[in-house]
């Protein structure tokens, strides 16, 4: 078996491969790294290397197989995770030049469940200043590029894990979602991305745990894959309040068990804030429909007038990273990333009626988002509303382009199905699929009640078998 093919098998099938002694996790991990070492250069999507640490993992999981010993679901699987979550003794710097020495001394509660399971780390991915923005770039390491088209961007905040999965550096990876941060990125480099419940994945450094809308999350490249990966990590946390009140992985309803889908009722939102969707990327969502209506699914556009409150949205985002970050300012102002200070002092204009108003309106919008699970068993949006930007796209003042068209600020008029749902506490998994004209990937988001998560991996998983994905790969990888 030759380095590519080890560097895109799924998860799933090395660990398999692992257990029955058919694969060594030493020849997995190598074939990893080897890959790493050649495609760093030109996508920039890790900050830490962890090459040595990774081949010592890789030989203790190889001695552990040929003990007998119990294994994990993960048990040999190179994985890596976003540089925002929290490594024991594995510099962390949350992509800020303010963390540039900082090393944690415990690993939060989802990197240890992933090492727990077997998994082997072989690095930390990049991410814009404190995940900020859906495009991965910043001082502090540059930018990084898509492996589909190295002029594009990976998207963000999660963009080095999408980039490293889409290029085979490793199946699993682990990233983190407030305003669309693993699906975005998932979106835009093809694979398979999950925003879970609220509560369902702990996120442990959460300043607010009261109010959190950040998630963490599986980013890998295929459905199974992430649904293994989402049971490892999923669970309460004593340092997370959500966790500990989290709805749990409901078991998959009866009605899904088969392939035929007869009494599955489907909501198709075509546009929530944003006035166009890019021609291919609406066929290929309608496509999708098509193959869930082929197994009976009954498909019907939801025609409601929601609020989608993208103002509202915009001010606890911006003026919480105002609060959060205005103590660094002093020392750090001229290292900061200019569109994080953007967002700072546009945070700083709002009031704290305009604050508490928009808390109110998230309330609005998850009785309205509700409201539609009363009629609808699923949701399905476009993932994004058009193929990966350029990797120089301006995230503070840039505006978005389709067909000819100005269609507003990155929120307004590129990732406008994505924030939504990071307020309003829903599972929402983004997969593939098809192809733009532009040789880009593109993504269809499937979104469920509370609780859902493992019913929308089983729809994404009839959606694979029906439109694979898996099989492309970028070029020159």
């Amino acid at each position: 078996m030759d380095d590519t093919e080890l560097r895109f098998m799924p998860a799933t099938r090395a660990a398999a491969l692992i257990r029955r002694r058919a694969l060594s996790p030493v020849e997995l991990t190598r074939a990893v790294l080897d890959g790493v070492a050649r495609e760093q250069p030109r996508l920039n999507c890790f900050v830490t290397v962890l090459a040595e640490d990774a081949m010592a993992a890789a030989r203790r999981a190889e001695q552990a197989v040929m003990d007998g010993g119990a294994l994990g679901p993960l048990h040999g699987v190179p994985v890596h995770i976003k540089d925002q979550v929290d490594t024991a003794d594995v510099l962390t710097t949350h992509g800020s030049a303010i963390f540039a020495t900082n090393v944690p001394t415990r690993d939060d509660a989802t990197a240890a469940r992933l090492k727990a399971a077997g998994g082997i780390l072989v690095g930390k991915t990049t991410m814009p200043e404190f995940g900020h923005k859906g495009i991965t770039d910043g001082p502090s390491f540059g930018t990084t590029r898509n492996p589909w088209d190295l002029s594009r961007t990976t998207g963000g905040s999660s963009g080095g894990g999408a980039a490293a999965v889409a290029a085979g550096l490793g199946p699993l990876g682990l990233g983190t979602d407030g305003a669309g941060s693993v699906r975005i990125p998932a979106a835009a480099c093809g694979i398979v991305g999950l925003k879970a419940t609220l509560g369902t994945v702990p996120w442990e450094t959460s300043a607010d745990t009261f109010a959190n809308n950040v998630y963490a999350g599986p980013m890998t490249r295929t459905v199974n894959d992430a649904a293994v990966m989402l049971s490892v990590i999923a669970g309460p946390s004593d340092r997370d309040a959500q966790s500990l009140r989290g709805p749990g992985l409901a078991p998959v309803p009866p009605g899904l068990i088969g392939n035929d889908l007869h009494g599955l009722r489907v909501g198709y939102i075509a546009r929530c804030c944003n006035p166009k969707v890019q021609a291919e990327v609406e066929a290929n969502t309608l496509a999708s429909l098509d193959a869930l209506a082929v197994r009976g699914a009954h498909v019907e556009e939801v025609t409601d007038a929601i609020d989608w409150i993208e103002f509202e949205g915009r001010v606890m985002y911006q003026a919480g990273f105002f609060v959060a970050c205005t103590p660094h300012l002093a020392q750090w102002h001229n290292q900061m990333d200019p569109v994080l200070l953007a967002f700072m002092e546009r945070g700083s204009g709002f009031s704290l009626t305009q604050f508490r108003q928009a808390q109110f309106a998230r309330t609005r919008l998850f009785r309205a988002i509700q409201d539609l699970f009363g009629r609808f068993d699923i949701l399905v949006t476009p993932t994004l509303t058009r193929t990966a930007l350029p990797a120089d796209f301006d995230a503070a003042d840039g505006q978005i382009e389709i067909e000819g068209e100005a269609c507003g600020i990155t929120r307004q008029g590129w990732t406008s199905a994505m924030y939504p749902f990071n307020l309003t506490g829903h599972p929402a998994l983004t997969i593939p699929s098809g192809f733009a004209k532009d040789g880009l990937p593109t993504g269809v988001q499937l979104v469920g009640p509370w609780g859902a998560d493992m019913s929308l991996l089983r729809l994404g998983a009839i959606l694979e078998q029906d439109r694979p994905w898996a099989q492309h790969r970028p070029p020159g990888v």
